[in-house]
């Protein structure tokens, strides 16, 4: 297994090819539309989520069987295919042109890999076993779901917002940063579970008596 360098990327914006229209290419695209891409879709069929996303704009839906000329122009490629050959040919083309390339279930024809995620909010954790085993991946991001449940997208929603609040109103860095460690702890991901309406006033108040002790 070769070794891979982990990276988060921005695609907004970014032409990105899907070549199949089955669950998968239809996950893939989900994926990809999620992030900002510019979706384009090619299959001489698809599923009824695709077309719809066609009818709606979303994508760029060709309906009709992959032709080289396809990846022209895409930032990156994914080929989720039934055909071997078609797959492999949507690996030279893209590879000749110098594109991320990704054929699913194939890892030996890819030079990117899509890890399992979880996501909570801004969180994301990444989950990859370098295509040696996709089922253990999905178990381990099934364990971690558990342990990081919907509280923590609130979490950093307010993390954030405080962040901002004490760049603008705290002058001394070191009590920044004090105040941004005592908020980064358990206590407050237990408040945000126990009590989420009421946790952001809590806060806020927290920041606030610092504020009447520096001034």
């Amino acid at each position: 297994m070769k070794p891979l360098y982990a990276m988060m990327v921005d695609i907004t914006g970014r032409r990105c090819l899907v070549v199949g229209g089955g669950s998968v290419a239809e996950r893939k695209a989900a994926a990809l539309l999620e992030a900002g891409a510019l979706v384009k879709v090619v299959s001489p069929s698809a599923t009824p989520l695709i077309q719809k996303w066609a009818l709606l704009g979303r994508v760029e839906w060709k309906n009709r069987s992959y032709a080289p000329t396809d990846g022209i122009g895409c930032f990156l490629v994914i080929a989720a295919t039934d055909d071997n050959q078609t797959n492999e040919a949507i690996y030279r083309d893209a590879k000749e042109r110098g594109q991320w390339i990704n054929v699913v279930d194939q890892p030996e024809l890819c030079n990117f890999t899509v890890p399992s995620t979880v996501k909570r909010g801004p969180l994301q954790i990444a989950i990859s076993t370098g295509g040696a085993s996709p089922s253990l991946a999905k178990k381990i991001r099934q364990d971690l779901e558990k342990s990081f449940g919907e509280e923590y997208e609130r979490y950093l929603g307010l993390l954030q917002e405080m962040r901002e609040k004490v760049r603008a109103e705290v002058k001394d860095p070191r009590l920044r940063y004090s105040l941004m460690k005592e908020l980064v702890s358990d206590e407050w991901l237990i408040e945000c579970r126990r009590d989420p309406e009421g946790v952001r006033g809590k806060m806020l108040g927290f920041i606030q008596s610092h504020l009447s002790v520096q001034a």
